[in-house]
């Protein structure tokens, strides 16, 4: 019998876990590790290893890292506050995102001691956001692509961006043997069913005075299914190589399904690790999308995105 592939998850009680771990329990010989074993509904997750990865003392925890093939890093620390730090204003978040950009370096650095070939790690679309709140919204621009220049108008971002950059560092040779790094730049893993969009918004995506309506467009668009998720990921941990026209073994790829309403390029996860999406959002919210945008009742603007009325786009931009 083939031994399974050594897997460190971090973050494992978290969300995007939820979303891996069954397939890959199944799959791979899985180490666990988290601050705490239980998860977002309080129940119990086995097989996790309580440890601080943001600890600099990484001898608390070099031991999980050792005999492991890949790391997957999905660790996140939340801003401290209520409702996880989502009542904490955007400019106060520096140093919450700056442990996290901690935790990211003790991670490269525990793998790349332990010799680890590969480490996979959850950054997000907020990489790269600048482009989308600046430029696609108001329909200046098509799509961004995981070659753009990171540029985020958020610490949560800058942070997700330093990640990348850092991994290019350890992937790059620098420091002797070449650390594989895959950032993806996940999009929206979770349901985003019309329900959500109408009354009291959930989360705000295009502009302060964005409509409920033009955030569920764009969340169309930004929208990953679990079983593409988990192929992604999948695809991201197996591809055996994953080098650049330079010899660099660092990859940035977008984490979306195949949306018929996508505005981030998927050509780098196709081409590279072989990502094949089985899903679009406008056939599995078929029915929200008949209902609130192109059924004869609906009253929303054309387009893939949420934009500004016609006359204000005529107008110029506005700051």
């Amino acid at each position: 019998m083939t031994r399974k592939r050594a897997v460190l998850l971090t973050g494992a009680s978290g969300y995007i876990a939820g979303q891996l771990l069954d397939e890959f329990r199944r799959e791979y010989e899985l180490r666990l590790v988290d601050v705490k074993d239980t998860d977002r509904g309080g129940r119990g997750v086995p097989g996790i290893v309580v440890a601080d990865l943001a600890d600099p003392d990484r001898t608390r925890y070099q031991r999980l890292f050792a005999g492991v093939d890949t790391v997957v890093h999905l660790g996140y620390r939340h801003p401290a506050g209520p409702n996880g730090g989502g009542d904490v204003p955007p400019i106060e978040r520096f140093e919450s995102e700056f442990t996290n950009v901690r935790m990211a370096q003790n991670v490269y650095r525990a793998a790349y001691d332990a010799g680890v070939r590969r480490v996979v790690v959850a950054s997000s679309n907020h990489a790269a956001d600048w482009y989308e709140h600046a430029l696609i919204h108001a329909r200046r621009r098509d799509l961004v692509s995981p070659g753009d220049l990171p540029l985020s108008d958020n610490f949560y971002g800058w942070a997700k961006a330093s990640y990348e950059l850092l991994g290019f560092v350890y992937a790059c040779g620098a420091f002797g043997r070449k650390l594989e790094v895959v950032q993806v730049r996940i999009g929206a893993p979770r349901d985003v069913s019309g329900r959500r969009y109408e009354g009291a918004l959930v989360e705000q995506h295009v502009g302060p005075d964005g409509s409920g309506l033009a955030n569920f467009k764009r969340d169309l668009g930004a929208w990953v299914s679990e079983r593409d998720l988990r192929q992604l990921f999948r695809r991201s941990i197996e591809t055996p190589r994953i080098e650049n026209e330079h010899g660099v073994p660092w990859l940035v790829v977008y984490g979306v399904s195949d949306n018929t309403r996508a505005f981030w390029s998927l050509e780098t996860a196709r081409r590279v690790l072989g990502y094949r999406p089985e899903d679009d959002s406008e056939v599995s919210y078929a029915d929200d999308v008949r209902r609130l945008l192109t059924g004869p009742g609906a009253s929303a603007p054309g387009g893939r995105l949420g934009a500004p009325p016609v006359s204000a786009r005529a107008a110029g931009p506005t700051s």
